[in-house]
């Protein structure tokens, strides 16, 4: 009895067939091997949302090298992911091999497991299903949809706003909470608000306190809205006499926080290790596949692609026992503590993040992992034992100081008890600007309190932050938009294709990002509302759940967006107004998106075709002139600026429009083999590559790409050779004529 067992990683293959032994071949696919020909109707509504799937062209050799694997083999076992991505992808390598005859008269078997160890192995085999066609169909609605969005919505895009543009059915929603976040801060008005602090003593020691209540009504956070006012009770404070009146103790606990899922992992590593999401998911699935330890792979960490925060029994029994033997009885409680999944499609039999064992600790794994991989490793380790310690105690003081006028009100705590504190401290988006963790000295009733100093500080307030990584991942979630496969690539398409760029690790949205943004929001609100996407993602989940069928979603969302893709078709291409009229015709100017940004058009277009710049009416610098003088016109060469850098143009503009390079192209003496006049001069491409051309240009086109040395080749007596470089070869003299063959190196390649 032999099997081919294909998983998607080549990483997973050497771990995963030294665990299984003689019998079994281990092959990858490399991730998905079937997807829809980039071209439209590969979902076609018109036949009932068939869907046709072609093998992409990379993965044709895996394919074949997994269908010649079969005529050996009795059996195929899938062990592909055990997310929907994953069912998917064991679904369409079965049913390309059963469409090539290569499983005739063998069994298929499906198996998952959420942990590459011996003993996770061995179980998954013993315990082998068949694949989960409501997970395949709940994968195939999603690529259905995104398909759909994705070819119907970019081709208007580029009739609409720009060419080469595109959309995405949960990344451009992701893009409308960028951009409603920044129209949000432009539009913010600042709030002057004034707080009086005050530095304070009693014989057991000294604090700070705030002014909490003027003759017992208390303030709120405008109370004190000017500097005048605010100054004037700052003085009256410092100088009034005070006690100590009331003062309040309670002891209060912190829960830890419950151990990774995908997106609390995105969130933390980006707070706290500077991680992009799609970063921490690449060392984390290198961490998941395995890493060389004393010479054998070794899978550290769990599955990581998961939004369920259970963990197994017999983790939980490894975690307990190491914090009992390594941090005492006092930080273990009496039982496991359980977390409850928000997800109501987590499939609880996946587990949240954590490591395949314990004991493996991350300063026992230091010299087998790179750096990012230790980090990562350190923070969910750190994270999965701490989900099961015990809370940390607070002691918490309040205390009310009070003269006949004025209440001050200090607050502190004091940690009496670390907890989980004493291993991991959840991370913040925001810096916290609570003052509860000031220390306090002894306060008593009857205390006299001294104010040694008492001061007036001003404040406004401040919109909400643009979204870091962290914190946009966490606001998707909270919408239920995406899942935790998607998280990482939303954010990265979005960069990736210039509608949002990072500025100090937050997201800034470009003008093409804002311009997309609110053509599909004018356009398409539904697709582009929070709550219909949040729907789509349940529907989905309900496929996945086997409660719906697919094609019943995927006419429900088709129809409407269709009508509303018609409307938009005919619709008017967006532009903003503006208050300038055209200087030529008398219209009002609009702003357009162009190529290269925005820019001010008329809209008397195509009649008339005023165009210019965005700040085309603010006053311009004067152009520096250069030495040169223009050979038509004898007027000086200005330095001007154009796509491509810098370059000489004509100051009498645009009565002469001659232009000329910056920097002039410098002549190599070598002719011109082709008309025997010019000679070759060195340029610069747009791209800044070297290359050489004849100076008879355009007249003569002959241009190289290698440098021409001055010298006939010995073989042919061609007027010149070139000198051609490359790492393997190193440095060579070629012919120039490309019917002869000759070349002879000049420098031997470095040695690597």
């Amino acid at each position: 009895m032999s099997a081919v067992v294909v998983v998607e990683s080549p990483a997973k293959s050497k771990t995963i067939e030294k665990y299984l032994g003689k019998g079994y071949k281990v092959l990858a696919s490399y991730g998905h091997v079937r997807a829809f020909p980039k071209r439209d109707g590969s979902v076609d509504t018109e036949h009932d949302f068939a869907l046709k799937y072609i093998v992409i062209d990379d993965k044709e050799k895996r394919i074949a090298a997994i269908e010649k694997a079969m005529k050996k083999a009795d059996e195929l076992i899938l062990a592909s992911d055990l997310d929907r991505e994953g069912e998917a992808i064991a679904w369409h390598v079965a049913d390309e091999l059963k469409s090539r005859g290569a499983l005739e008269g063998k069994s298929v078997k499906r198996i998952v497991f959420n942990e590459i160890t011996k003993k996770a192995i061995a179980d998954a085999m013993d315990n082998p299903l068949e694949i989960n066609m409501q997970l395949v169909d709940a994968q195939q609605a999603r690529s259905a949809l995104d398909y759909l969005v994705g070819f119907t919505l970019s081709p208007l895009l580029w009739r609409k706003v720009r060419s080469g543009l595109s959309a995405g059915r949960v990344q451009s929603v992701a893009l409308r909470l960028i951009c409603d976040r920044e129209q949000l801060i432009r539009n913010f008005k600042p709030k002057e608000y004034w707080t009086i602090e005050t530095a304070c003593s009693v014989k057991a020691g000294k604090f700070d306190a705030q002014l909490h209540a003027i003759a017992s009504e208390k303030l709120d956070k405008f109370a004190i809205t000017n500097g005048v006012n605010a100054k004037s009770i700052a003085k009256k404070v410092e100088t009034a006499s005070f006690e100590v009146t009331d003062v309040r103790k309670k002891q209060a606990k912190q829960q830890p926080a419950a151990p990774f899922i995908t997106s609390t992992l995105q969130m933390e590593a980006s707070r706290k290790l500077g991680f992009t999401a799609r970063k921490a998911m690449q060392v984390a699935q290198r961490l998941y596949e395995g890493i060389d330890v004393d010479g054998e792979p070794v899978g550290l960490i769990t599955y990581m692609r998961t939004d369920s925060v259970s963990l197994a029994a017999e983790a939980l029994d490894d975690i307990r026992d190491h914090i009992g033997r390594h941090f005492g009885a006092d930080y273990l409680p009496a039982k496991p503590r359980v977390f409850k999944t928000k997800s109501k499609n987590a499939q609880e039999a996946h587990e949240a993040i954590r490591p395949t064992a314990v004991s493996r600790t991350p300063e026992s794994m230091k010299s087998s992992l790179d750096p990012d991989q230790w980090k990562l490793y350190t923070l969910i380790w750190k994270r999965a034992l701490a989900s099961q310690m015990t809370p940390a105690v607070l002691d918490q003081v309040s205390a009310d100081i009070e003269s006949k006028e004025y209440t001050l009100r200090a607050t502190g705590s004091v940690l009496a008890f670390p907890g989980f504190r004493k291993l991991y401290i959840e991370g913040s988006d925001e810096p916290a600007k609570d003052d509860s963790d000031h220390l306090l000295p002894p306060l008593n009733a009857g205390d006299a309190v001294r104010v040694e100093q008492a001061e007036a500080k001003q404040h406004f307030t401040e919109p909400k932050p643009r979204f870091t990584e962290a914190s946009l991942v966490k606001e998707l979630e909270s919408h239920g938009i995406g899942r935790p496969s998607t998280y990482a690539s939303i954010l990265n398409v979005l960069r990736e294709r210039k509608y949002a760029e990072m500025d100090k690790k937050r997201f800034v949205p470009t003008d093409v990002g804002e311009w997309v943004s609110n053509f599909l929001v004018s356009s398409f609100s539904k697709i582009m509302d929070m709550n219909f996407t949040a729907s789509v993602e349940d529907k989905l989940d309900a496929v996945a759940r086997g409660e719906v069928e697919w094609k019943p979603v995927l006419r429900e969302f088709w129809g409407p967006f269709k009508a509303d893709v018609d409307i938009a078709a005919d619709a008017e291409r967006p532009v903003e107004p503006t208050d300038q009229t055209c200087p030529e015709c008398g219209k009002p100017m609009v702003i357009k998106l162009g190529k290269y940004g925005k820019f001010l058009a008329c809209t008397g277009y195509p009649e008339c075709k005023v165009a210019k710049p965005l700040n085309g009416d603010a006053e311009q610098p004067e152009p520096e002139l250069s030495d040169e003088k223009c050979d038509k016109c004898g007027e000086p060469m200005a330095i001007k600026h154009g796509r491509y850098g810098k370059f000489l143009g004509c100051s009498a503009y645009p009565e002469c429009k001659n232009i000329q390079p910056l920097e002039k192209p410098k002549d190599t003496g070598i002719p011109c083999p082709d008309c025997g006049k010019g000679t070759f001069l060195e340029k610069k491409s747009r791209r800044g590559k070297i290359f050489y051309s004849c100076s008879q240009y355009p007249k003569c086109k002959k241009a190289l790409w290698n440098m021409p040395i001055n010298r006939p080749c010995p073989q042919c007596g061609a007027p010149f050779v070139t000198e051609k470089s490359t790492k393997r070869r190193g440095t060579e003299h070629v012919c120039a004529s490309e019917a002869c063959n000759w070349k002879e190196q000049v420098e031997a390649p470095e040695e690597s």
